[in-house]
This record gives structure tokens, sequence and C-alpha cells, in this order.
């Protein structure tokens, strides 16, 4: 079973601490603009917003 090619990984980094957190995948079609999404930091111990990197 081949993988769909519309979906993609992107990384997460922590906006308070710059660290990368998540790896997740969106669609790209759908997506054009990088995400944003309210994660945990472990290293902040505290939820946190994150943001798509390249």
């Amino acid at each position: 079973m081949a993988k769909n090619e519309k979906r993609v990984q992107v990384t997460l980094a922590c906006e308070v601490c710059k660290r990368r957190n998540y790896i997740t995948t969106k669609n790209k079609l759908n997506d054009r603009e990088r995400i944003e999404m309210k994660k945990f930091c472990r290293w902040d111990r505290q939820h946190t917003v994150h943001k798509e990197t390249r």
C-alpha cells in the first residue's frame, strides 16, 4: 500500500523555548499556510503555541 503524497510530515516548534517537540502530518492541498496548535511543552511544563517549521 503506497503512502499518500498529499499528506506531508511537518515539525512543530514551541514558540516559547524554540524546541522542536512534535512531528505530525497535514494535507498539503487543503492547508497551504503553516499550522499552529496549542500543545504541551515538557521543558516549559505548560501548554504553549507550537508552529510549523521548515
